[in-house]
């Protein structure tokens, strides 16, 4: 087994594993909030959408890591970078449009105070 073909199973386990995390945590926020409409009467949509977003996010984050591996390691030419670059963008624009869903704010404001 060569060099590449060792970091592209590395890659494709480390997407595998973005995709399992975003699988997973959909179906435990899902239980937690059906848990939460059966025990309280109503759940709480916000923070399903929160709980929700930081699992795409996490899942986002996790499969921009293997295509980085795959794209420097595995296929390194000009038009596998362009299309890594492009990836990157498309995600870092999903994780700013969470991020400002999650928060209410931009990641360089500061945070609005929550009344308790």
């Amino acid at each position: 087994m060569d060099f590449e073909a060792v970091f592209a199973d590395v890659a494709r386990v480390i997407e595998g594993t973005g995709v399992v995390i975003m699988a997973i945590g959909l179906a435990v926020v899902l239980i937690r909030y059906v848990y939460d409409v059966l025990r309280k009467g109503a759940g709480s949509y916000q923070q399903l959408r929160v709980s929700l977003g930081r699992v795409i996010l996490l899942g986002l984050e996790i499969l921009i890591v293997g295509d980085i591996i795959r794209t420097i390691i595995v296929q390194a030419s000009v038009e596998s970078v362009l299309v890594l670059g492009l990836i990157v963008v498309i995600r870092t624009v999903l994780s700013f449009a969470l991020e400002v869903e999650i928060s209410g704010a931009w990641p360089w404001q500061k945070r609005p105070v929550k009344a308790d």
